[in-house]
C-alpha cells in the first residue's frame, strides 16, 4: 500500500485526493446521501464515480474521498459504501484498508511533533478525530 500511495503522489504531485481522483479520470459528485452515508464509489459504462455527502464538514469530504479513492486503487470493481458511525465498531476488512489508506495518503509529508499525541497530530493534518479509533483495531 505505501508503495502504490508513494507512486501516486510522486506521479501526479499532489496528496489531495480531489486532486488525485480528477488525474485518474473519477468523476466527483457532492449530493445529499441522507443520514447514514458519507460516501460512495461505484463503477457504471466503464466510468467511475466518487458520490461524497454534501453535509460534510470539509475534513470529512477531504477524508471520504481518500477513503473512497482507496477502494478504487485497492479494490478494482467493488462498490463499497462508507457508512455512518454505526458501521464504524466492525468495519470489514476492505473498510479498514480503504480507511488506513486514506489516513496514509492524508498523512504523506508530515510527522508527529516531539510529544505530539495521535488525536493532536490528526486535527493538525486535518484527520477527523472520529477516524483515531478506526485505525487502533
Amino acid at each position: 500500500m505505501d508503495e502504490l500511495i508513494n507512486n501516486l503522489i510522486k506521479k501526479h504531485k499532489t496528496n489531495c485526493p480531489f486532486e488525485l481522483a480528477s488525474a485518474l479520470g473519477i468523476h466527483i459528485r457532492f449530493m445529499n446521501l441522507g443520514t447514514g452515508t458519507k460516501g460512495l464509489y461505484y463503477r457504471k459504462l466503464r466510468r467511475r464515480f466518487i458520490v461524497i455527502h454534501n453535509e460534510l464538514p470539509v475534513e470529512w469530504q477531504r477524508f471520504v474521498c481518500a477513503h473512497e479513492l482507496g477502494h478504487d486503487r485497492l479494490h478494482k470493481g467493488i462498490n463499497r459504501f462508507f457508512l455512518e458511525e454505526s458501521s464504524y465498531f466492525s468495519p470489514g476488512k476492505l473498510e479498514r484498508q480503504a480507511n488506513v489508506f486514506a489516513v496514509k495518503l492524508l498523512s504523506i509529508g508530515s510527522n508527529p511533533e516531539q510529544e505530539e499525541s495521535c488525536k493532536s497530530y490528526y486535527l493538525r493534518i486535518g484527520i477527523p478525530p472520529e477516524v483515531q479509533f478506526l485505525l487502533e483495531e
